[in-house]
């Protein structure tokens, strides 16, 4: 069954295409599908992610699709907007079960971009594209404070628990899972036990910071090689918390929104990264300038800046 609802769009296409609510288009093929999963029921502490599909595209406006650090423009990619997973109202497994579906029917296209919610749709995403692609390897590439390898026995599946879902239930391996962004004192010493003990690599701010982040992403893309494909997941609680009104679980410590746009234009270059999200941004906890999502379309575009110049290579 199709799940699939399409976005409200406020605007209509043009011929002069020069913002990304212009350019992205709403069928046909594309390089990249986009899609939402609004749905923030499962999150373990209050959260309005479920919000953040519909404010992520009424921000498009704001952007022009030409980037000028990098003399690129983004209508050399072409997106389609596949429209919002339809959650169940009251039943979040029936939810996360759209979701796994959804990933699996669109895992074929070139590149894939969900747009959650909260971080237990990472979970059901990965799946779906281990159902369509059965031989082939997953690799997480995470930026995240969080290990996110609570147990779901005891919180069931809720955004603490992805990344632990995903290895126990077999359709990742620990040490195919590289974490960037790692800091202070968010994860218990039993959570950090456990991705010890199953391979998980952890890269600390600090240790990121030393390397450089670019160097960090290659250097964390490169330890995937034993991988088929690579599923980058960002959960926006890895921004510090000066810079993310919007996200319910930010810290101190946490990386700068100049550091999170280098490691996506880095992201987005690999050819081996074929799926990505956005999680955790609450609009309903932005300030009145809307300071966290403008951040986050942001990072969107970097990653697709990223594709950009991985086409022309």
């Amino acid at each position: 069954m199709n799940y699939l609802r399409n976005p409200e769009w406020g605007w209509q296409p043009s011929d002069r295409v020069t913002h990304v609510h212009q350019w992205v288009q709403q069928e046909g093929e594309a390089d990249v599908i986009l899609f939402g999963a609004p749905l923030s029921r499962s999150s373990i502490s209050a959260s309005a992610a479920s919000d953040y599909p519909e404010a992520f595209r009424k921000m498009w406006k704001s952007f022009a699709v030409y980037n000028l650090d990098e003399r690129v423009d983004l209508r050399e990619v072409s997106v389609r907007d596949a429209g919002d997973v339809a959650m169940h109202t009251t039943n979040i497994k029936e939810s996360h079960r759209r979701i796994e579906e959804t990933a699996e029917s669109l895992a074929s296209a070139n590149i894939t971009c969900m747009i959650g919610g909260d971080h237990s749709v990472t979970a059901c995403a990965v799946r779906g594209i281990k159902k369509a692609y059965p031989y082939e390897r997953v690799g997480i590439l995470q930026l995240d404070t969080h290990l996110d390898v609570r147990d779901p026995k005891e919180l069931g599946p809720a955004n603490g628990t992805p990344i632990r879902q995903l290895i126990d239930g077999g359709t990742v391996r620990g040490e195919d899972v590289v974490n960037i962004g790692l800091h202070g004192y968010f994860n218990t010493k039993d959570l950090v036990n456990y991705a010890d003990e199953k391979g998980i690599r952890m890269v600390t701010m600090s240790q990121a910071r030393k390397a450089g982040m670019t160097e960090t992403v290659r250097s964390a893309i490169d330890s995937l090689q034993k991988v088929d494909r690579i599923y980058a997941t960002i959960d926006m609680d890895v921004l510090d918390i000066s810079v993310a009104p919007g996200v319910p679980a930010s810290t101190p410590g946490g990386m700068m929104t100049e550091e999170l746009f280098e490691a996506l234009l880095e992201i987005g270059k690999s050819e081996r990264v074929k799926h990505i999200d956005f999680v955790c941004l609450d609009p309903q906890r932005d300030n009145h300038v809307d300071a966290t999502v403008k951040t986050g379309v942001y990072a969107w575009l970097q990653f697709m800046t990223g594709l950009a110049l991985r086409k022309s290579e």
